[in-house]
């Protein structure tokens, strides 16, 4: 049975290459090895560790209402995250302990950024929240029971999508730096609101493709430490699909 492709970077087609399972002749004892319910529930713990960071920025910014308070935070939030993310994905076995870090990390981020929303739009915060995790809880449903099947064409559909949205969103931040805008796309008409709405469409398909790919790794028999690193790639498209999220709702606000 080949690798799976996924367009998540974390979980990309030769994540579990080289890893010693049963697949590929090595031999690793059951309790070693990598489980669904231990990858649910290493999610479960990076979630509790992101809503704490992000809880404490948070609480830092109801203080003085003022985003200025939050912002160093926020910053050490967004590169302190990239940084131990590349790491993450380089040293998979270190992600026992990478993920929770990356996970704190992305919170003071999230708890940030989300402040920043606040201030212009009160209350978009919960709610992309609550968006973010019915999506979820919504398509490992759908998942689960089967009404959503991933097929080849589906997969390399989805990450054809999430390439060309990463490489525009890089030509628009190089492009930025000379005064060019997308002025259409990033603004709060009829052409940014469909643009977010499939950027929101991609990402949350995305986790259709992390569910997969996680459980054909079980079927693997990758180790132990994998179920961290598989928790990791579901938070990468989790904190993705919020900010899209809050990106769409911002841009729907901003019209009335």
């Amino acid at each position: 049975m080949p690798l799976m492709k996924t367009s998540n970077p974390a979980l990309g087609d030769k994540t579990f290459q080289g890893l010693s399972g049963s697949q590929y002749g090595g031999v690793i004892d059951a309790s070693a090895r990598m489980t669904l319910s231990g990858t649910v529930n290493k999610t479960g713990i990076l979630l509790v560790c992101v809503f704490a960071t992000a809880a404490w920025t948070w609480r830092l910014f109801l203080q003085s209402h003022d985003t200025a308070d939050v912002a160093p935070l926020l910053l050490v939030g967004v590169f302190g995250g990239f940084i131990c993310a590349m790491v993450t994905v380089f040293k998979k076995e270190w992600s026992p302990i990478t993920a929770p870090i990356y996970a704190l990390l992305e919170g003071l981020f999230l708890g940030g950024i989300s402040a920043v929303f606040d201030v212009r739009y009160p209350g978009i915060a919960i709610q992309a929240v609550g968006l973010t995790f019915g999506t979820l809880f919504v398509l490992l449903l759908a998942y689960s029971s089967g009404v959503i099947k991933v097929t080849e064409k589906f997969r390399l559909g989805i990450i054809a999508a999430t390439g060309g949205i990463m490489i525009f969103y890089l030509l628009q931040m190089v492009l930025g730096f000379f005064g060019i805008q997308f002025a259409a796309i990033n603004g709060s008409g009829l052409i940014g609101i469909v643009f977010s709405l499939f950027v929101v469409a991609i990402a949350a398909l995305n986790l259709v493709l992390d569910f997969d790919f996680i459980e054909r790794g079980v079927n693997y028999g990758a180790p132990k430490y994998m179920e961290w690193y598989g928790a990791f790639g579901m938070m990468v498209t989790l904190v993705w699909l919020y900010l899209e999220i809050l990106r769409l709702l911002s841009k729907m606000r901003s019209r009335n």
